[in-house]
């Protein structure tokens, strides 16, 4: 499978006017190309061959245009290629119903990064103290810079990087990417897998995540960073639009994002990461998130969760630790028991599944991600018991729809529920 691993860059001064050079003349190279690009007739060649044409162009635009000298090959490569993967991500979008239009000239703080292909970089490992190494970059403005990386984790194992992509991020901080190709691990059969050692989640806005387990996870607090990037925010709108102390404070509010951004990846990649270790299949909504947002209400926090960028974690990671993942159809998760199956109505300020039916009471988050599991599991075609992880011992009050009392059938933290309801 393919891993990219991003660490931090400590340039110098005048390395990073150096790199900031590169990134530069790199930018003019995709917008030349762009240009060129759109000069080809459509039905001149594929997609593949029209930017192919444009990239064979190259060594003669050397001749007229010095500052191509003095960068890497494969880098002024890449940079026409992305063409090619623009337009391709365009499409993607366009099949997803997104109104796109056509590729734009990049200015400079919108092309922040050049990229070197099997050539043009060394990582020298022994280099440095401990945690740190040298990256050699060969033809940044003519010259080889040695740039100190920290490498906070080791790469995966593996036989050679592929590409590294050297990025300017708006705060003003560079990062590398190391492309590597790893073995992928094999998944366990269906057959070998217990229905215990897998996993229903339920993904909500009060609470991040509600496992069929039992256990229910938060929503990152970020309220002290959202207070703070509305004040440097206001600031910002205050200032002379590009003079130095908009720029001053444009970096103090980009540091904010950063800051925030950061966090939340962090935090949906542990959770990920646990649950990709921890359970040998793992199933999750396919929530339909473009329609979500664009229904009315609450669409502030909907937007914040990311459920999109959690799922994306957390199909790399089981893709990486040999775990199976499954999307299930969300529809009617919190209304379906999960005892009989019978669909109850009720509004999203109840938070308590009670059957009429069969007197079945559980947390509703629970409850759905019970039955995420279940239709999980027969989606994946594991052989599992249809029963109920807890059942009603008695009959159950119609009116009240309430069960008298509760037997655990298996999960401690059921037992305990179960006991503390009594």
């Amino acid at each position: 499978m393919e891993y990219s691993s991003r660490y931090r860059l400590f340039p110098t001064t005048d390395q990073r006017e150096s790199l900031d050079w590169t990134r530069d003349i790199v930018r003019q190279v995709y917008n030349h190309a762009l240009y060129e690009f759109n000069q080809i007739p459509e039905d001149d060649g594929t997609l593949r061959q029209r930017v192919w044409s444009v990239r064979d162009e190259l060594p003669a635009w050397k001749d007229w245009w010095a500052g191509l000298t003095n960068v890497y090959s494969t880098v002024l490569q890449k940079a026409v290629e992305r063409i090619r993967t623009n337009i391709q991500n365009l499409g993607k979008l366009k099949a997803k119903g997104y109104d796109v239009g056509s590729l734009n000239w990049k200015k400079p703080r919108e092309y922040r990064s050049f990229t070197y292909r099997q050539s043009g970089f060394e990582l020298d490992k022994k280099s440095g103290p401990r945690g740190r190494a040298i990256l050699r970059l060969k033809k940044v403005r003519g010259d080889t810079l040695e740039i100190p990386i920290r490498l906070h984790r080791d790469l995966p194992a593996h036989d050679a990087i592929k590409e590294v992509t050297v990025k300017k991020e708006p705060t003003g901080a560079w990062y590398a990417s190391f492309c590597i190709s790893t073995e992928t691990p094999e998944k366990p059969a269906p057959d070998d897998i217990n229905a215990e050692d897998t996993v229903g989640l339920d993904l909500g806005v009060l609470n991040f995540i509600h496992d069929s387990d039992g256990c229910s996870i938060g929503r990152l607090d970020l309220v002290d960073e959202r207070e703070r990037l509305e004040r440097e925010q206001r600031s910002l709108s205050r200032k002379q639009y590009e003079s130095n102390n908009w720029e001053k404070q444009r970096l103090r509010v980009a540091e904010v994002h950063a800051r925030m951004s950061n966090k939340k990846c962090d935090y949906k990649h542990k959770l990920a990461h646990f649950y990709a270790t921890e359970y040998d299949a793992v199933f999750v909504e396919n929530l339909n998130v473009k329609s979500m947002l664009e229904s009315e209400g609450n669409a502030r926090n909907k937007a914040e969760v990311g459920w999109s960028d959690f799922r994306s974690a957390l199909k790399h990671h089981c893709k990486k630790h040999g775990t199976h993942y499954v999307e299930v159809n969300p529809r009617g998760t919190t209304k379906e028991c999960v005892s009989c199956g019978v669909e109850t109505e009720k509004p999203l300020w109840v938070r308590e599944h009670s059957c009429p039916a069969c007197g079945f009471e559980l947390d509703r988050d629970w409850n759905a991600a019970l039955n995420v599991k279940s239709r999980g599991l027969s989606k994946l075609g594991v052989v599992h018991s249809k029963a109920t992880p807890v059942k009603t011992a008695t009959a159950v009050d119609s009116v009240s729809m309430s069960a008298s009392r509760v037997v655990e059938t298996g999960s401690p933290r059921l037992k305990e529920r179960a006991q503390a309801s009594e």
